[in-house]
């Protein structure tokens, strides 16, 4: 994007000096808190909507602050938003994120407010700022327990920034400039799979307000042109370490004494196991975190834009690696349709996935219905202790490991097979992962699929009022 008309958005915070004057006193702060998982929707809803508060409140006594719900550390792992901040021209440093702000802190100086983006519950660790929460924007079911305190906007739309720019438009338009729209249309065009009805996501105020912002600003890029760029940053990996690469987007179920990571991978399945040291890798990436099997699972494209999925099962213990191993091979529900590829390693079993469509989310309840039997005592063999695990840690360290992790994600019980999404938050929306309506590839359409719409439009009858944009 070109830099004319630009705004004055990194003018707008005063993140860099937030703690120096907090330290001096006497300064109320204002939090946008977004959710834990961080993506783009999340990022650029609390930056403009913090931006907005800072130019209309009449509190000139707070600090109006977007703050990133995950370490600075992690940040690198959303490049769809880095790339977002490039192209925006606004510097990553003026942001803040959550390790570098103490909220609890604040809270108990009586300086804290909160608003919520892109979610509308705090997490467990979070519980106790509840009460210092007074407004929520999200595109999700409620789920929080109703406060005369709290003014909730909740609607089931595809993004979050639609509201926060209908907000923007409603009340303060004039704080809308080339910059915030093509933070905002772009998200919205990412979240809403390029505005095609056919994905699934998009409602008439998503494609509303995206034809607002285009109308307003004709200069901004082509939409398929923002979403190709945005879509391929997401699933760049290049760059990534391999551990980076595993908790990129990772999962973990617990059952009795198993843990089990299932990470996705955004490249081919060979050119993963061509990494250098990479069964070392691995085995100190389950080591450092408690994992006994590690499942990675590829996702790549066709030139179609088609996904191709392909799985590698890691454990140091043949017994396990086997065993999970053969649950998936095994699959009827669904039927992954493996077929066993050669591997570098004797601990790292191979496969391509002929089923693409079977999703992580759909690989999941295998995993975990093979936990609940290996629990149960129906299929749990003898297996040796771990190569790097201690006496003490036999006696109970995994547990206690496991239990750091629930303090770093909000203190969760680790029940039995629990899905604890240790160290990274949930997987954000629209993940290929995540059994998106893009799972078997972009939407085809042809004039016989645009007539068999209309024919079912007809058939169907008018839609009620009540459910438009709930679809």
């Amino acid at each position: 994007m070109d830099g004319g008309n630009e705004s004055q958005l990194d003018a707008g915070f005063n993140t860099p000096d937030l703690c120096s004057l907090c330290e001096r006193g006497g300064l109320g702060v204002h939090v946008v808190l977004g959710n834990e998982a961080c993506d783009l929707d999340s990022m650029v809803s609390a930056i403009a909507f913090a931006y907005f508060l800072t130019k209309t409140s009449p509190d000139q006594k707070a600090a109006f602050v977007p703050v990133l719900n995950i370490p600075r550390s992690e940040f690198p792992l959303r490049a769809e938003c880095s790339f977002l901040l490039r192209e925006s021209q606004l510097c990553e440093d003026l942001l803040m994120f959550r390790d570098e702000i103490d909220i609890h802190e604040l809270h108990r100086l009586g300086r804290l407010t909160l608003t919520l983006v892109d979610h509308n519950v705090l997490p467990r660790g979070d519980a106790a700022l509840e009460e210092v929460v007074t407004e929520v924007i999200d595109h999700r079911p409620v789920e929080r327990q109703s406060s005369p305190g709290c003014v909730v906007t909740a609607e089931l739309v595809g993004s979050c920034a639609t509201l926060v720019t209908e907000r923007i438009v409603q009340r303060a338009p004039n704080i809308l400039d080339k910059q915030l729209a093509y933070m905002l249309r772009s998200t919205i065009v990412l979240d809403c799979i390029n505005m095609i009805p056919e994905a699934g996501k998009v409602t008439p105020k998503d494609t509303e307000y995206v034809a607002l912002l285009e109308s307003k600003f004709p200069n901004l890029p082509p939409r398929a042109a923002v979403f190709d760029s945005l879509q391929k940053a997401k699933f760049d990996v290049s760059g990534l370490t391999t551990e980076q690469m595993l908790r990129k987007d990772m999962k973990v179920v617990t059952g009795g004494d198993l843990r089990l990571a299932i990470s996705a991978v955004y490249m081919k399945l060979e050119d993963l196991l061509l990494r250098p040291c990479l069964k070392k890798e691995f085995e100190e990436f389950c080591r450092s975190r408690g994992y006994d099997v590690l499942v990675a699972m590829t996702i790549s494209f066709s030139k179609k834009n088609e996904p191709f999925r392909q799985l590698a099962v890691y454990s140091p213990h043949s017994d396990l690696r086997e065993l999970v191993s053969r649950e998936l091979e095994e699959s009827e529900a669904p039927s992954l349709q493996l077929e066993a590829m050669d591997s570098p390693c004797s601990e790292i079993s191979a496969y391509r996935q002929e089923n693409s469509l079977a999703s992580r989310k759909k690989v999941l309840p295998i995993i975990m219905d093979l936990l609940r039997a290996r629990e149960a005592g129906r299929a749990a063999p003898e297996r040796s202790c771990r190569p790097w695990e201690t006496a003490a840690a036999r006696g109970g360290g995994l547990r206690g490991e496991a239990s750091r992790d629930d303090r770093h994600g909000g203190g969760r019980p680790e029940d039995a097979c629990n899905d604890e999404d240790v160290q990274l938050p949930p997987t954000p929306m629209n993940s290929l992962v995540e059994g998106c309506p893009l799972d078997g590839g972009l939407p085809k359409l042809t004039p016989e699929a645009i007539l068999e719409k209309f024919n079912q439009m007809a058939t169907e009858g008018p839609s009620d009022p009540a459910s438009t944009g709930r679809r």
